[in-house]
């Protein structure tokens, strides 16, 4: 056991820890092996010293969050404390980004995984980035098309994704085809909403620089030129993924985003992301990125919600 006292001065530790040190005591707990006694602007951590080691180290990310953005939500603690080892969040991490968008927008890479899919893309032309709900992996795929029509890279961006779960089966939706895909395509639309402005926008989805259509309308086409994005990927049949996939031309970038837990397809059928995943990790150009829970930047709940089923799983 290891006594060490840290004293702080660059923050408040009124304002940094929140009232009645709630927290604090959201940090002790992620630290449950560490003793810490507040007096001051010192603090007396008592424990093993690498964990002491580390507990420093954190405070130091936290302290360096909180005095550039005047603030530490319980949310951006639980992100910075989650991430392991040299995945520490640093101040040049955070400010890498990925794209200007509007009224100021500063489109970033804010987790070590969705730094690996920027990272990714320079090196290799197509990229499966799978994970649970909320890790940022439609956003950040949209935000890097964006980039590259943005840098000239590419001549256009497509978005595509199985129009309905289990098949594409539109006809009992009321309205014309636009009214019955928007729905499905609706994140899609989010996304560059924020990135490009909307007259720049409308211009673009109207001169086929920007194409938003179900997969089905993939089929027989040659994508040169251009950014491809494949949403909800675990519900293509493999059938669909192999023709969505053969669908690369020249100059191209793929990006295939899916949850492979959440496949909506018949129990008969095979999910052709997991298909996929199991036989073309080894090919050169082809980078495969698994999200999971600490890449969660939606709110603290829905992490918890993540591990909760994940350990369900695990248990049967």
């Amino acid at each position: 056991m290891q006594e060490k006292d840290i004293i702080i001065d660059s923050v408040d530790l009124r304002d940094f820890f929140g009232a009645q040190n709630e927290k604090l005591l959201k940090i002790e707990k992620h630290f449950s092996k560490l003793k810490i006694i507040t007096r001051g602007n010192t603090l007396k951590v008592i424990g093993e010293p690498a964990e002491i080691e580390l507990f420093e180290l954190k405070l130091e990310q936290l302290i360096k969050h909180f005095n550039r953005y005047s603030g530490l939500t319980e949310n951006q603690i639980e992100r910075i404390l989650s991430v392991e080892g040299d995945e520490v969040i640093n101040s040049n991490h955070e400010d890498v980004v990925i794209v200007f968008g509007n009224s100021g927008l500063k489109v970033k890479a804010r987790t070590h995984n969705q730094r690996k899919m920027v990272s990714a893309i320079d090196t290799n032309d197509m990229i499966f980035a799978e994970g649970p709900a909320g890790t940022g992996k439609t956003y950040t795929a949209v935000a890097l098309a964006v980039r590259a029509l943005k840098n000239k890279e590419v001549r256009r961006i497509v978005l595509t994704r199985p129009a309905v779960e289990a098949g594409e089966n539109l006809g009992f939706l009321p309205g014309d085809l636009k009214e019955k895909l928007d729905p499905y395509l609706r994140p899609l639309y989010d996304a560059l909403r924020d990135m490009i402005p909307p007259e720049k926008l409308s211009y673009f989805i109207e001169t086929g620089v920007i194409e938003i259509a179900p997969l089905a309308f993939m089929r027989g086409r040659t994508l040169d030129h251009a950014f491809v994005i494949l949403d909800e990927a675990q519900n293509t049949t493999v059938q669909q993924m192999k023709m969505f996939l053969t669908r690369m031309g020249k100059n191209a970038k793929f990006i295939i985003n899916g949850d492979a837990t959440q496949v909506d397809l018949p129990k008969h059928q095979t999910s052709g992301l997991n298909d996929s995943l199991n036989i073309l990790h080894s090919i050169n150009g082809i980078q495969i990125i698994r999200m999971d829970e600490k890449d969660v930047i939606r709110h603290r709940l829905v992490k918890e919600i993540i591990s909760a089923f994940d350990s369900k799983n695990k248990e049967k």
